[in-house]
């Protein structure tokens, strides 16, 4: 019975041990106080990308928002979609990267459809990068067209919530500005898969 208490004494202490190593040389204290500052949304953000990259182990997977096209809508179709929405929702198309053309025309070989359409609204986007210079990587929105093995087409574009509530809570006025950008380019995305336009 004595050596069944000395051993929970010494598993006890090894157990207090770690903790206080723990606590000390990795900083937890420091960290949970910098978690307790991300904007509330964060924990979301960050659990769907956990969850979809040990799911698929495929980091760009769990960085992206993907949306079906309908089938019968044709990729002029869909581009055309994308344009109209962009220009009646106040962002312009400043991009074109027809990169299945371009590999077919090095090639000589018929490539899955991929194209890189490119979207900015020049008075946001400055105001993001006075914000934060870092947001110049999201620059400018990007939505691509693609094709899988089936003949299905796909839109993608980066995870606007990443950007919005992935750190700190932005003030108000940034705040904004990144939930009109992504509901900007999302509204694209859905009425384009549906050919609405």
């Amino acid at each position: 019975m004595k050596a069944l208490k000395t051993l929970f004494a010494l598993i006890g202490l090894i157990v207090t041990l770690g903790i206080l190593y723990a606590w000390f040389a990795l900083d937890i204290g420091t960290r949970i106080e910098q978690v307790k500052q991300l904007d509330p949304k964060a924990k979301d953000v960050y659990t769907h990308m956990m969850s979809t990259l040990l799911e698929t182990g495929d980091i760009a997977k769990a960085t992206v928002r993907k949306v079906k096209v309908d089938k019968g809508i044709e990729p002029d179709e869909i581009v055309d979609a994308l344009n109209s929405v962009a220009t009646e929702m106040g962002i312009k198309p400043v991009g074109d990267l027809p990169l299945s053309k371009e590999m077919e025309k090095r090639t000589g070989k018929k490539q899955p459809y991929v194209r890189v359409l490119s979207y900015c609204n020049p008075a946001i986007a400055i105001k993001m990068v006075q914000w934060s210079m870092a947001y110049g990587a999201y620059l400018p929105c990007r939505i691509t067209i693609m094709q899988d093995k089936q003949g299905n087409y796909w839109l993608y574009t980066l995870d606007l919530d990443m950007m919005i509530h992935g750190g700190k809570p932005l003030p108000p006025e940034m705040l904004a500005y990144g939930n009109q950008v992504k509901k900007t380019i999302y509204t694209m995305m859905d009425k384009a898969a549906k050919g609405d336009f």
